[in-house]
């Protein structure tokens, strides 16, 4: 056997793929078209936000390397959501995309056990027949046979992919790069219930040709790192980032802009007939928005800069497939970009993915033992998506080779778990993006927490080196002392503090329940708090102040999680179940549920028909 795991895709799942496998002691080759667009940031230069960030930051407590990219390659930070709950609240940072591109390629040559090979996947090696298929390897446009005990699928916008520019549409997966052509056709030989999906970007302008006088400027703030490996402050007051930060700006399309759109909407292969795949709806074209919304006289378009050493900027919120003429037109309306060069031109791209209800929960495929997939492979979009998958198909073609049981992830554990439950449980339609919302617990997975819900989890599987580790246990023994020291201090009866006088006598953790106390108000009382790095003292408060509603998400989650625990047979034939319902058993026949919870979240089974199942397990 040449190699251990063959991960087929440099984008951000299978950096995290092929670095999960590789940690955990097994040879990797990652398969990529071109080694010098690892880690490419295709589409907009951010990672993060609403519960993306949480994504990023439960990564890298696993032991990812998401967070600390972005770290290195950060030009701005900011904190989403800030006028609202902590649930609710994520990080989100504007990166320089050469830095991380460059950042990305420098950790996976130097990982020991991995290497980077450069050729197109067209097939898979595949042993055995019927149910007992399993994969061998892979083979390459160049006629490469190349053996591994596993094969993770990491393809991105590639496989198959089509870009769209107007009437111009040619085989790429990226605007000059070329798409990854047969290894969809031979999956679809197979078997594999493949679908197509669409996405987009927008133009890229010169940054010396706008004006930004016109527009609104905005600044980023000081935070915390997304890796809990980068000093946050336990040496310093205030983290710092490594780059020189720089403004965002925000500008709106005008009425003129979407007369121009609509006049030429004939001319869009979305609206053409030309692109057959199905958008995100949460991240719609330009020409979908004022389609879709015609009262609307404005949408707002934010100017992102993609780095340090280009003069490049992102029109985010502008993404478009119209012909270029067109795309200049409807640019030169909107405020500050009269003159504005493009550099760039917009586009869609088209795309194979892979059904993920074709999915174990592991990533594992249900028709080829040792197969895995990640990220838009699995109908996913975002970086961010597709890097926690990464992980945990890595993790999990590993734990495959030890011949252990694999990782999985509950919804009360982590986004990571809804994200893949989501996607294996109840499918996807649409590109799946992450929102806070299809959380039921997540208050108890706000982003400071990631490192207390999932480092142990990392540790145990030998992710989590000694010195993260240490650091780990430093934290732990540092928020437990500080909510002691709350729970001793009392407020002075005489305290002068306006927000505290109310709660004289009381302790400082009683008083911490008061959404108008805050930190600096304790640390006045209890100066050893100030030894402690604020983020610390802001963990201890979010949870004082919200423990009663993590208590009750808590004892939800541990419902769940019984269910969870109880087994089901991965092969069952549910069509021979006397007294489950007919809609019950077709769905429950094409998930194949590992456990009754996941049973139970599959949309058509109802409750009468899980407690048949719970009656059917208890008599074997």
């Amino acid at each position: 056997m040449d190699y251990d795991c063959i991960v087929v895709g440099g984008g951000h799942a299978g950096i995290e793929s092929s670095l999960a496998a590789a940690r955990l002691g097994f040879s990797v080759l990652l398969v990529t078209q071109n080694p010098d667009r690892i880690g490419a940031l295709s589409c907009n230069p951010a990672v993060g936000g609403l519960s993306k960030g949480n994504l990023v930051r439960e990564l890298d407590a696993l032991g990812g390397e998401m967070g600390k990219l972005t770290d290195a390659a950060m030009i701005q930070y900011r904190i989403l959501n800030r006028s609202r709950g902590p649930a609710v609240q994520a990080p989100r940072a504007q990166t320089d995309k050469q830095a991380y591109q460059a950042g990305a390629r420098a950790v996976l040559e130097r990982q020991k056990g991995l290497s980077i090979f450069m050729d197109t996947v067209t097939d898979l090696l595949i042993a055995g027949e019927g149910g007992n298929c399993r994969v061998e390897g892979v083979v390459t446009l160049r006629g490469q046979c190349i053996s591994a005990g596993t094969v993770i699928l990491t393809t991105g916008t590639f496989m198959e992919g089509k870009i769209f520019i107007g009437e111009y549409d040619a085989p790429q997966g990226r605007l000059g790069e070329s798409a990854a052509l047969g290894l969809g056709l031979s999956l679809r030989r197979r078997g594999f219930p493949l679908g197509r999906f669409k996405t987009g970007t927008p133009a890229r302008l010169a940054g010396d040709s706008i004006d930004y006088s016109v527009m609104e400027k905005q600044e980023g703030e000081e935070g915390q790192p997304f890796s809990f490996d980068t000093d946050s402050g336990q040496t310093q007051p205030v983290w710092r980032p490594l780059l020189p930060q720089v403004p965002c700006w925000i500008t709106r399309s005008t009425p003129r802009t979407h007369e121009i759109i609509r006049s030429a909407i004939h001319r869009s292969p979305l609206y053409g007939g030309k692109i057959s795949g199905v958008g995100p709806r949460y991240c719609p074209s330009i020409e979908d928005k004022v389609m879709r919304f015609p009262t609307r006289d404005g949408h707002q378009i934010f100017i992102e800069p993609e780095g340090l050493s280009t003069t490049e900027m992102y029109m985010n919120g502008a993404s478009s497939s119209l012909p270029e003429d067109v795309q200049r037109d409807f640019i030169h309306s909107i405020p500050g970009l009269e003159t504005a060069r493009i550099v760039r031109p917009a586009y869609a791209v088209e795309y194979d993915y892979l059904n993920p209800l074709d999915l174990y929960p592991s990533l594992e495929s249900k028709r080829i033992a040792g197969l895995f997939s990640a990220g838009q492979t699995n109908g996913s979009s975002g970086y961010e998506e597709a890097a926690a998958q990464g992980i945990i198909a890595g993790i999990n073609a590993a734990q495959k080779l030890r011949g252990e049981a694999p990782l999985v992830l509950g919804r009360g554990e982590a986004y990571i778990g809804v994200l893949i439950d989501d996607l294996t449980t109840l499918g996807t339609r649409e590109p799946y993006r992450m929102f806070t919302s299809r959380a039921e617990y997540r208050l108890a997975l706000r982003h400071d927490t990631a490192d207390t819900r999932l480092s142990p989890r990392g540790r145990e599987l030998g992710l989590v080196d000694e010195k993260r580790w240490g650091r780990f246990v430093k934290k732990t023994a540092g928020l437990e002392t500080i909510r002691e020291l709350l729970r001793q201090r009392n407020v002075p009866v005489e305290t002068a503090g306006e927000a505290l006088r109310p709660h004289g006598g009381e302790s400082l953790e009683q008083a911490l329940r008061d959404s108008r106390v805050c930190p600096e108000d304790v640390v006045s009382l209890v100066p050893e708090l100030g030894n402690y790095p604020a983020e610390w003292l802001e963990h201890a408060r979010l949870d004082i102040r919200y423990a009663g509603y993590i208590e009750k998400e808590e004892r939800m989650a541990g419902r769940t999680a019984k269910l969870d625990a109880v087994k089901l047979n991965g092969s069952l034939d549910y069509s021979a179940i006397t007294g489950l319902s007919s809609e019950a058993k077709e769905k429950l026949n094409i998930v194949h549920p590992l456990s009754l919870g996941q049973a139970a979240r599959i949309p058509g089974v109802r409750q009468g028909d899980i407690a048949l199942l719970m009656a059917l397990h208890r008599r074997t």
